[in-house]
């Protein structure tokens, strides 16, 4: 049995459907290995470009469109829209979070590889800023929608205080390993090298985008994944793509 989910990048037609955890389309025969989620909101102050950047055309069947007015219920709609294996876009990495929590929901034990040039392991009290964005990592792990030690963290280089003791003391690897069998990934874009996309918070040094494209095609295990904190450019559309069919979604 198919259930009608969403639109064809392709050909447009509201017939793509949903096939088990794949994507095909009745009008055009186009295949794909995943529902995309658009999230069109940044918790923070300022994010409106970031924000916008979830409007970017990639090419995968829209599943669906979220845009609510607290971050409670952007999680709380996630569990009800989310494919069956989803590509999540952003807006900020809170895009991640209901993703997280009911892909958990359904697969019990999962990790995640989280790629950013931040922690995100911020709570309301150690938090420089207040903004929600610097705390969805932080969010999934407390929440218990997985384990510290089940969370790799690659390409951070500037942290506050309190997350390099949070990872610490909680195990937060920092480096690739044996990962669970099933892996969510989160990509925020200012893990990359500045000069390979434009993205709302630069930090120099980063990955250069062949070598992540590279990386994200050896990680096993990939139940869905998440594009977050680049801005709306054609340019960064190509590198979506790219970095998308690199996870094999």
């Amino acid at each position: 049995m198919s259930t009608l989910r969403a639109r064809c990048p392709d050909c447009r037609t509201l017939t793509a459907v949903a096939v088990g955890a794949d994507y095909q389309c009745h009008a055009c025969g186009r295949e794909f290995g995943a529902g995309l989620v658009r999230v069109p909101r940044a918790w923070g102050d300022g994010g409106e470009r970031m924000a916008e950047a979830a409007r970017m055309a990639i090419p995968w069947p829209e599943a669906a469109s979220i845009e609510e007015h607290s971050l409670g219920r952007q999680v709380e709609l996630m569990g009800e829209v989310l494919p069956v294996r989803p590509l999540v876009l952003g807006g900020c990495c809170c895009s991640h979070v209901g993703a997280v929590r009911e892909l958990a929901r359904r697969h019990g034990r999962i990790g995640i590889v989280w790629l950013d040039a931040h922690g995100d392991l911020n709570t309301p009290e150690s938090s420089p800023s207040g903004n929600a964005w610097g705390m969805p990592l932080r969010m999934a792990i407390d929440a218990g929608d997985v384990a510290a030690g089940d969370v790799t963290l690659l390409g951070a280089r500037n942290l506050d205080p309190p997350e390099v003791e949070f990872i610490e003391a909680a195990g937060v690897r920092t480096e690739l390993g044996e990962l669970p069998e099933r892996v969510y990934v989160a990509v925020d874009g200012d893990v990359l090298d500045p000069p390979d996309a434009e993205v709302f918070m630069p930090e120099p040094d980063g990955i250069p985008l062949a070598e992540l494209e590279s990386l994200l095609a050896g990680l096993p295990g990939v139940i869905g994944a998440g594009l977050t904190g680049f801005l709306r450019s054609e340019r960064n559309e190509a590198s979506l793509a790219r970095l998308g069919h690199a996870l094999g979604l």
